[in-house]
C-alpha cells in the first residue's frame, strides 16, 4: 500500500498509508488543521522476472552460470 506525504500548518509534515483509490486527506488526523498531500521525491522501483532490462540483458556469462547452477541445483534433488 502507498504511503504519501501532508504536511499540517500545525503540526509539520507526517506520512499515511492508504489505498490509491482513496481521496487525499482535507485535515490533519491530530489537531484536525488543514493539511497539503506533498509530491514525493523519493520513488524506488526494481523490476523482476523475465521482460525486464536486468535480467534481459545480462553478460552471456552471468547467463551461462545461471543455467549451470540450475541444472546442478535439480540434478541435486532428484
Amino acid at each position: 500500500m502507498p504511503h504519501y506525504d501532508y504536511r499540517c500548518e500545525q503540526c509539520g509534515k507526517f506520512e499515511v498509508y492508504q489505498s490509491i483509490k482513496a481521496d487525499p486527506l482535507s485535515e490533519c488526523p491530530t489537531c484536525g488543521g488543514p493539511v497539503q498531500r506533498l509530491i514525493s521525491g523519493s520513488v524506488n522501483l526494481l523490476f523482476k522476472g523475465s521482460g525486464f532490462h536486468i535480467t534481459d540483458y545480462r553478460s552471456e556469462s552471468y547467463k551461462q552460470r545461471a543455467k549451470s547452477e540450475k541444472t546442478s541445483s535439480t540434478a541435486e534433488s532428484s
